[in-house]
């Protein structure tokens, strides 16, 4: 499971020109799923994410989570996110999840989001939909549920 986070004062999903999903200062979440992702894949972004430390503390430094600071999530699920554009250009899509499986580990996250906690608003799972946001910082992050698996690189 894909994630792109970004630090947002506003934004707001639209689908067919209606707002369907909107926040004040939060974060904006990109959501991909995999084929293979799991639930486990589900909980370990939802808790990194809750987690995550991006919010200013009184000294200007990023040293709060979402919780801290009141804010607020809007989730869009996002398939192109396991775009794979090594041959050619136009992207193959073969590693996101199938519909099914992408709409209930998406729903699962959402889910997962709010029992930490968080209010969260979501776009419309396979529509076309148009993304507002204003930028915070800015603040943008990426993150991949496999790397939990991965040894930690430390740097001298």
């Amino acid at each position: 499971m894909r994630a792109v986070v970004q630090r947002v004062s506003e934004a707001r999903v639209v689908v067919e020109g209606q707002t369907v999903g909107q926040i004040g200062a939060g974060l904006l979440i990109l959501l991909g799923v995999g084929r293979g992702d799991t639930q486990e894949d589900a909980l370990y972004l939802a808790r990194k994410i809750a987690a995550l430390r991006v919010f200013p503390d009184e000294a200007g430094r990023m040293n709060r989570a979402l919780g801290e600071v009141g804010g607020e999530a809007l989730v869009v699920s996002q398939f192109t996110l396991y775009g794979d554009t090594r041959r050619g250009n136009r992207p193959s899509f073969t590693e996101a999840a199938p519909p099914d499986e992408g709409r209930r580990l998406y729903e699962r996250f959402c889910e997962l989001l709010a029992q930490q906690g968080l209010h969260v608003e979501t776009g419309v799972f396979q529509a076309h939909m148009a993304v507002h946001l204003v930028n915070d910082g800015p603040v943008t992050l990426w993150l991949d549920s496999s790397e939990r698996h991965s040894p930690r690189r430390l740097h001298r």
